[in-house]
């Protein structure tokens, strides 16, 4: 028997090279990690298995998100989500799925793997949308029209908590009509602890029971669990909050820096933003060449955009890094 080649995954990020010594591939909050977080991360019991049933978090995160507590589902990532909700909704019958025209690739990779046919957003049986929406950070407007027209529709919020302009354009009433991802370790700069949960719609307790007999036990470990239980404190809150106006610095910085540079930019509403370097489609040698130099950009190929890159936002010296290094090649 044979079996089909795996399709590779591109993600941004470390890989078996090394960390970068400035990484603007990855979307994690520049200003990070966040302190309060992370001294709970590091305080977590590593020797005891979490309650099971997650019970204090799921309180937590309910009173935090002002639902009720049946209505979280605990996931070990958000990439974990991606898969079991897709894998459910195969199960359910739901045999089509929609992904954003340049999107995070899990959601079309999982759709694949759980056997589902890939069809645009006004057939779907199952769609998925990002607000702000990566690579681009711009708003997704099929989210209403998707949810008149009775789609099961999964919003992945990964992005909210560092949306820098714009808001998110819908009513309470419409998000309890869909599903909500929520992966705060991309906020608080710890992307390394994996950890995160979603919000069913109201109304849902048999979906989430089935979504739950699909995950695995314990699925999040007491590292993860510190992480979520911390999301909702106000030291974390606050420093957040304060991260947002150093990062709307930075990131008109690191605009006005890239169009010196030649560069043309999208600027988004996230703390990250895309360019044109002016090179053509095949960006892999000179971004070789640029992370030879430590410096490290995401290629959007993977994402449907060709000879454009995302940027992360960070701090001013690492983007003289970027100057120097792209001004050398």
């Amino acid at each position: 028997m044979t079996h089909p080649a795996p399709i590779p995954r591109v993600h941004g990020g470390p890989d078996g090279r090394g960390v970068p010594a400035h990484d603007f591939s990855t979307n994690a909050n520049g200003c990070g990690p966040c302190l309060p977080a992370l001294a709970a991360v590091q305080a977590a019991d590593g020797t005891r298995y979490p309650d099971p049933a997650y019970g204090a978090l799921r309180e937590r995160l309910a009173q935090w998100h002002g639902v009720a507590p049946q209505r979280i589902v605990i996931a070990a990532s958000g990439s974990e989500f991606v898969f079991r909700i897709t894998a459910w909704a195969a199960g359910a019958g739901r045999c089509s799925v929609s992904v954003p025209p340049h999107g995070y690739g899990d959601y079309a990779h999982a759709a694949r793997a759980c056997g589902l046919k890939l069809v645009s957003a006004d057939e779907s049986a199952l769609a998925w949308a990002c607000d702000p929406a990566s690579p681009l950070g711009s708003p997704d407007d099929q989210v209403r029209s998707l949810i008149a027209r009775g789609a099961l529709v999964v919003l992945d919020r990964a992005y909210e908590p560092l949306r820098l302009t714009g808001a998110l354009g819908l009513d309470p009433s419409l998000l309890d009509r869909l599903w909500q991802l929520w992966t705060p370790n991309k906020a608080l700069g710890l992307t390394g602890v994996r950890g995160a949960y979603a919000i069913a719609p109201s109304a849902s307790e048999a979906a989430v029971a089935q979504l739950e007999a699909l995950a695995p036990s314990w699925p999040l470990g007491a590292h993860g669990q510190a992480m979520l239980q911390a999301w909702c404190e106000p030291a974390v809150q606050e420093w957040l909050a304060r991260s947002l106006d150093v990062l709307r610095d930075w990131k008109q910085r690191q605009l006005a820096l890239c169009e010196s540079l030649g560069w043309a930019c999208q600027p988004g509403q996230a703390n990250f933003f895309t360019c044109d370097p002016g090179l053509g489609p095949d960006l892999a040698a000179p971004l070789e060449r640029l992370l030879a130099r430590g410096v490290k950009l995401r290629d959007c190929a993977s994402f449907g955009l060709p000879g454009r890159v995302r940027l992360g936002v960070l701090p001013p010296a690492s983007q003289d890094a970027l100057a120097a290094a792209w001004g050398s090649l």
